[in-house]
């Protein structure tokens, strides 16, 4: 049977992680691949993988990480901002891979027709603890407590004055199109952070809550006629529903995270047709 399946957080610099990439295989040949971001930090390495992956499903679709933004010194490709992400657009139209800049595809296979929707959003540091009323004061806790991502020092903003300024335009840009959507017709929606903040609850440190998506998007699930949500970036696979939706958290996540689970790494996630419940 044809399916719709998931993975995220590749992160294939780490060679565990890569040797798994080399093991994915569709269960048939007609199936489909979402892969909601976080393939490396190198361009050279998101197209090794993103080529790979679309050589052996039918379609894949990716929407990017903050892993794939930075602009890290050790990849030739120095691009910063908006600038490296349209040039990652550009990568995968050439290998044929659908992003959120594309037309959103039609899922016409088990409990079809949805409308799968890629998305970058970002985040803009709405994610607080309580108490917290701005973002210089969670940025303030977070440094004090040593739980700083990455992305301060090497995901530049560019053309953008911050990060949540390029937020804020995404935002913008993505409720346009999927307002324009096709009515009537469900979505699954990708995106590498999750759309409301309740995954992040159970994040062991919860200062890096801020780094993990935006309050602009607490609705979508229920404005946009979401079959099943998509993301990653959390390194916590599970199952979640919220207001009745179905939020899948798909990621592969680090060698150290992975080996401790008793369930083999690198499965692919069933997100059509819908898994059966447990008894």
């Amino acid at each position: 049977m044809t399916s719709l399946l998931a993975i995220s957080d590749l992160h294939i610099g780490y060679q565990e992680n890569r040797r798994i990439v080399e093991e994915l295989r569709p269960v048939s040949a007609s199936d489909w691949l979402l892969v909601a971001g976080d393939v490396s930090e190198k361009v050279s390495d998101v197209e090794w993988a993103l080529g790979l992956l679309a050589e052996r499903f039918e379609k894949v679709v990716w929407a990017p990480g903050n892993h794939e933004l930075w602009t890290h010194p050790s990849d030739p490709v120095q691009l910063r901002g908006e600038e490296r992400y349209r040039h990652l657009v550009e990568l995968c139209r050439n290998l044929g891979v659908t992003t959120p800049e594309d037309p959103y595809l039609t899922w016409t296979g088990p409990e079809g027709p949805v409308t799968v929707a890629p998305l970058f959003v970002l985040y803009d540091y709405t994610f607080r603890m309580p108490g917290v009323a701005t973002k210089e004061e969670a940025l303030a806790i977070a440094y004090d407590k040593g739980v700083v991502c990455t992305d301060e020092m090497l995901l530049h903003p560019d053309p953008y004055p911050t990060r949540d300024a390029w937020c804020e335009a995404r935002v913008a840009e993505t409720e346009r199109r999927l307002e324009a959507r096709t009515p009537g017709v469900p979505t699954v929606l990708v995106n590498h952070y999750p759309l409301v903040r309740d995954p992040t609850l159970v994040l062991y440190h919860p200062e890096f809550a801020i780094w993990c998506g935006t309050e602009r998007t607490a609705d979508w699930h229920l404005r946009f006629d979401v079959h099943t949500m998509v993301y990653g970036h959390l390194h916590i696979p599970r199952t979640t529903w919220y207001d009745g939706v179905r939020f899948e958290e798909v990621s592969l996540g680090y060698p150290r995270e992975w080996r401790p689970r008793s369930t083999p790494p690198g499965r692919l996630r069933h997100i059509l047709p819908s898994p059966q419940p447990v008894a």
